[in-house]
């Protein structure tokens, strides 16, 4: 696997087709222009509906999307599952791709389960795959997930295995769990933060653009946002001027105003939103559709949506985000 992949990624959506297939062309098509955006792809995030994908659906479209030539150096797939088969299988293809890490989800299923339990899991993955190459990225989503995360699994996992554990997103959505974290792991100008081997490498990045602004000037590396489907330009651009533009705090507010569109609770869901704007900006109604239990936005939420968008100036055309009206 390729070294340190940082900045914006983005859990890519995956579009469906009528009979709630995978929309090969179209999510090749999302993937590339990504990418044009200085976007990376972490596919089969959770915004991406991985858990309502089947094995072989996630294998075979990232077989498809790499055959697209596609490049996996820019990837981060995920490939967490309950079980342990499953997440090493799509963690070696993953890896023999050529991938730049895998993002790994806990077995969420039965809740309560030990630090030890969880370290037996990450363990037998690692060792089963079996690959020098593999770098390793801990999902903690607790919102969803349920299980999280801690530091003492981290330290274990980075004592046991510190070439493979290479960081974490956190989608807690609490900066205080954030901040613990880089302050425990993260390395500034290659010197070590805690007592832990200076040598070792963790990054940090956070689930949400909101608070990519104080991840970065606390150690962090990047975020892998659900609105970086739509709107990557602007949140790479605070990405890579943090700290050199003047204007950086009110770059992070207007992000922070787009991504509060799409996370209103008067949406089914944000997936559901970021899948109604982009039929909208793409004049292309198929990508509205969600696979079951989730539900679409219906047509007088989408006027919503469509009207808010439109309110705050903001846009996927050119360098997308906020434009001044």
């Amino acid at each position: 696997m390729s070294r340190c992949i940082r900045g914006v990624l983005a859990p890519v959506v995956t579009p469906f087709k009528d009979d709630f297939s995978p929309d090969r062309k179209r999510f090749i098509a999302h993937c590339k222009w990504l990418l044009s955006q200085n976007c990376g792809l972490a596919v089969f995030g959770t915004n991406s509906e991985a858990n309502s994908l089947s094995l072989e659906e996630r294998l075979n479209l990232l077989d498809e999307l790499v055959a697209a030539g596609v490049d996996p150096a820019r990837m981060m797939p995920g490939t967490g599952c309950c079980s342990i088969m499953e997440t090493v299988k799509l963690t070696k293809q993953a890896v023999e791709h050529g991938g730049a890490g895998v993002l790994m989800l806990p077995p969420f299923y039965y809740k309560d389960v030990s630090e030890e339990g969880f370290y037996r899991y990450f363990s037998e993955v690692v060792q089963r795959v079996g690959d020098a190459r593999l770098k390793i990225y801990l999902y903690h989503i607790p919102p969803v997930a349920v299980v999280g995360i801690t530091t003492g699994l981290v330290e274990r996992l980075l004592a046991a295995y510190p070439n493979v554990i290479a960081g974490m997103k956190d989608s807690s959505g609490d900066w205080n769990n954030t901040k613990t974290f880089l302050d425990a792991f993260a390395v500034r100008g290659g010197r070590a933060v805690s007592t832990a081997d200076a040598a070792r490498t963790f990054d940090v990045f956070v689930g949400s653009e909101s608070l990519l602004l104080a991840n970065m000037r606390n150690g962090g590396v990047g975020t892998i946002s659900a609105t970086a489907n739509v709107n990557p330009a602007a949140i790479h651009k605070l990405y890579k001027q943090w700290n050199t533009a003047d204007d950086a705090d009110q770059q992070q507010s207007q992000l922070n105003v787009v991504r509060e569109v799409f996370s209103s609770r008067k949406f089914p869901s944000m997936i559901a939103a970021l899948k109604q704007a982009i039929a909208i900006y793409g004049n292309d109604p198929e990508w509205s559709r969600v696979r079951p239990p989730l539900v679409e936005l219906t047509p007088d939420h989408a006027k919503t949506l469509a009207a808010e968008l439109k309110a705050i100036g903001f846009t996927m055309k050119e360098e997308g985000g906020i434009k001044e009206k």
